[in-house]
């Protein structure tokens, strides 16, 4: 009986707290949405209001104009969407000989991707800046996405381990039985299991490379080669003024590519994250 009583209780709670955790993720982009769509005065005024008082586009149209954010936003796709390609097609193989094949190799290269998330930025941009210079590849959307690869393919080959383990490796010496090649039975076998691991490590990928900010400042110094966190830094003044209304007008239309991504393979991701937690 008294479990009878506690389930009527704790069932309207647990949805409250996540009631009120969903409203706390939700907070900042309401809040950008809302200022985005304000008048200076209204953003400066000693009272403000959350919501505007109108509908207000002059903060979108500036953005676009000032910032050119349009051309940063097709850079950070480029680079983003290059960067995802060459880490999935590096890190799927690669992740799937360490699991597979139990060699001396792959000490090294756990210790390697262990070793590689420890070094904070501030300590290897000198050295990689001069070694794209000697290579001609700084201030360049090549130079970047090999940057960006490098740094996201230790992560990368972490993730898509734990979906290759979660796969039960019978599976494969049946299709062997079965008179089935390794590269058939990869295909046909292996690769159909590990799509939902390949969303979720493209994604996250995807929205690192599209994110990030230090190394695109540090090796773009062309205003036509700007990534779209560049473009958004501009409306930072020198004395640290902020252009509250671009700006939020900007980071606004941002994140759109990226939620729009999200709710198109979020079944996907869920998928992927679950099956990577579990291992066969």
């Amino acid at each position: 009986m008294t479990r009878s009583m506690r389930n009527p209780v704790a069932r309207p709670l647990q949805y409250l707290a996540l009631l009120a955790y969903m409203c706390f993720l939700a907070f900042p982009l309401v809040f950008l949405l809302t200022t985005a769509f304000k008048t200076d005065r209204e953003i400066r005024s000693p009272d403000p209001s959350f919501l505007p008082r109108s509908l207000n586009f002059d903060n979108f149209t500036a953005a676009i104009e000032r910032a050119d954010l349009f051309q940063a936003a097709a850079n950070s796709l480029l680079t983003a969407v290059t960067t995802t390609v060459i880490v999935t097609a590096v890190s799927l193989p690669a992740a799937y000989a360490l699991v597979r094949f139990r060699t001396r190799l792959r000490a090294v290269a756990t210790g390697w991707i262990l070793l590689s998330q420890v070094f904070p930025f501030i300590l290897i941009i000198i050295p990689l800046f001069l070694l794209l210079k000697d290579i001609g590849l700084v201030n360049t959307l090549l130079g970047l996405v090999l940057v960006y690869a490098v740094w996201a393919l230790p992560f990368a080959l972490w993730m898509l381990q734990g979906y290759v383990s979660a796969i039960p490796v019978e599976l494969e010496e049946a299709s062997a039985v079965d008179g089935a090649g390794r590269f058939k039975t990869l295909v046909k076998i292996v690769l159909p299991l590990l799509a939902p691991g390949l969303v979720a490590t493209s994604l996250f990928t995807f929205i690192n490379s599209w994110n990030e900010f230090f190394f695109a400042l540090v090796l773009i110094q062309d205003p036509d080669m700007q990534t779209l966190p560049l473009a958004l830094a501009r409306f930072v003044g020198a004395e640290g003024q902020v252009q509250l209304g671009p700006l939020a007008a900007a980071a606004l239309i941002a994140c759109v590519p990226s939620l729009v991504f999200f709710m198109l393979i979020q079944k996907r991701l869920t998928a992927g994250l679950l099956s990577g937690a579990v291992k066969g």
